[in-house]
C-alpha cells in the first residue's frame, strides 16, 4: 500500500511539472551585457520551436554580435534586452541609423512597436554657411552640404532656412524611445539607439498558461496525496485496533511478531558439513544445484546442511546466508543445532 502512495504521489507530481524540451533556458551571444532567453531564441535548425514566435529569432554572426530581422525594416544589431520592461535595444551595424530611419516602416506581422513616434524635418544646408554647433547628421553630410534634422515644425516658415542656404528635403515620423518637450532648432542628431516594445500579453502570455495549469495540477495533487497519506494512516491505526490484546498489569499490549535474526559463527559451525565425493551425492532432500547460487555441485565440494530438515547448500553460501537469518533459505524452517552423520 504504502508503494501504491509512492507510485500515485510521484504520477501526480509528475504530471505537474512543465515538461521541457531540448530548448536551453539561456542562451550566450559573445560578449554581450544580456542573456538571450524566452520570448527570445538563437536561431538553428534544432531550436526552431523554441521561440514564442519567429519574430523573436536572433542570430548570432562571427564577431558574437546578436542580430535581429524586423520584416519590413531590415537586420540591426542588439544592444540590450530589458526583460522586465519589455523593451529591446537596436542600433544600425553601418552607424548611419538617422538614414535608415527616414525609410523605417515595419511590417504589420512583425510583433515589435516603437514605443514612440516624432515627427521630424529633414533640410539639407550649406556647409560652408553652418554654425559648428550645430547638430550635423555626419552619415548624410558631405564635404559641400549637411544635412540636418529637427522636431521643430515650424522651420519652415522660419529666418533660418534663408540665414544657413537650407532648404526641406522631407518629413517623416520617426520611432523614438522617449518624449520631450519641443526641440531648439537642429538639436538632434538622430543618432541614439532604436527602442522597441514587443506587447505584454504576447511575451508572457505562455507564462501565465504554465502558471495557471501548474497550479491547477500542484493543488490538486497536494491535497489529494494529503487525503491518501491520511485515509492509510487511519486504516493501519484500524488494523492495529483490530490485532488480539494482552494485558500486563492493566494496560494492553499489541503483541510483537516474533523477530529471526542471524546465527552467530559457533551455531553456524554446528550445522553439519559434508565434503563431496566423485559421485556428487547430496544427503537428505536435495538436487544437483545449490538454491541459494543456483550453481552445480563438484567433487570436493564443501556442502553444510540445515538439521532437522536436511536441505544442503554450498558451505559459503549457506554461511553467509545464516549470519543474516536463522532459517532454512528452502522451507524457512528454524531448526534446534544438531549434528547430522553421513556415511
Amino acid at each position: 500500500m504504502d508503494n501504491l502512495l509512492v507510485l500515485f504521489v510521484s504520477f501526480l507530481l509528475f504530471s505537474s511539472i512543465y515538461a521541457k524540451n531540448d530548448c536551453p533556458e539561456v542562451s550566450i551571444c559573445g560578449d554581450n551585457p544580456f542573456q538571450i532567453r524566452f520570448p527570445f531564441g538563437l536561431e538553428s535548425p534544432q531550436n526552431q520551436h523554441c521561440t514564442y514566435n519567429p519574430g523573436f529569432n536572433l542570430k548570432c554572426n562571427n564577431q558574437g554580435k546578436a542580430i535581429l530581422n524586423l520584416p519590413g525594416a531590415g537586420y540591426f544589431h542588439v544592444r540590450d534586452i530589458n526583460y522586465l520592461t519589455q523593451r529591446i535595444q537596436l542600433y544600425d551595424p553601418y552607424n548611419c541609423l538617422p538614414e535608415r530611419l527616414t525609410k523605417f516602416e515595419l511590417h504589420s506581422s512583425s510583433v515589435f512597436k516603437p514605443v514612440y513616434y516624432r515627427d521630424y524635418i529633414f533640410l539639407t544646408c550649406s556647409t560652408d554657411t553652418l554654425n559648428p554647433y550645430l547638430n550635423v547628421i555626419g552619415c548624410m553630410s558631405n564635404s559641400t552640404i549637411s544635412t540636418l534634422a529637427t522636431s521643430y515644425l515650424g522651420i519652415a516658415s522660419s529666418t533660418i532656412l534663408s540665414s544657413y542656404n537650407c532648404k526641406v528635403t522631407s518629413t517623416a515620423s520617426l520611432p523614438v524611445s522617449w518624449t520631450r518637450n519641443e526641440e531648439g532648432a537642429f538639436s538632434s542628431r538622430l543618432n541614439n539607439d532604436l527602442v522597441l516594445t514587443w506587447p505584454e500579453t504576447d511575451s508572457s502570455k505562455a507564462k501565465k498558461i504554465f502558471r495557471l495549469v501548474a497550479l491547477s495540477l500542484v493543488i490538486p495533487a497536494l491535497m489529494c496525496s494529503l487525503v491518501l497519506t491520511c485515509y492509510i494512516c487511519y486504516k493501519q491505526s484500524q488494523e492495529a485496533a483490530a490485532l488480539p490484546n494482552t494485558s500486563v498489569g492493566g494496560a494492553a499490549v499489541v503483541p510483537r511478531p516474533e523477530m529471526i535474526i542471524g546465527l552467530d559463527d559457533s551455531m553456524i559451525e554446528s550445522y553439519a558439513k559434508v565434503v563431496l565425493g566423485e559421485s556428487r551425492r547430496i544427503p537428505g532432500p536435495n538436487h544437483g544445484i545449490c538454491p541459494i547460487c543456483l550453481a552445480e555441485y563438484h567433487p570436493k565440494e564443501t556442502v553444510r546442511c540445515i538439521p532437522d530438515c536436511e536441505h544442503c547448500f554450498h558451505a559459503e553460501c549457506i554461511d553467509e546466508w545464516l549470519k543474516i537469518k536463522g532459517t532454512c533459505p528452502v522451507c524457512r524452517s528454524n531448526p534446534s543445532p544438531i549434528h547430522l552423520n553421513f556415511s
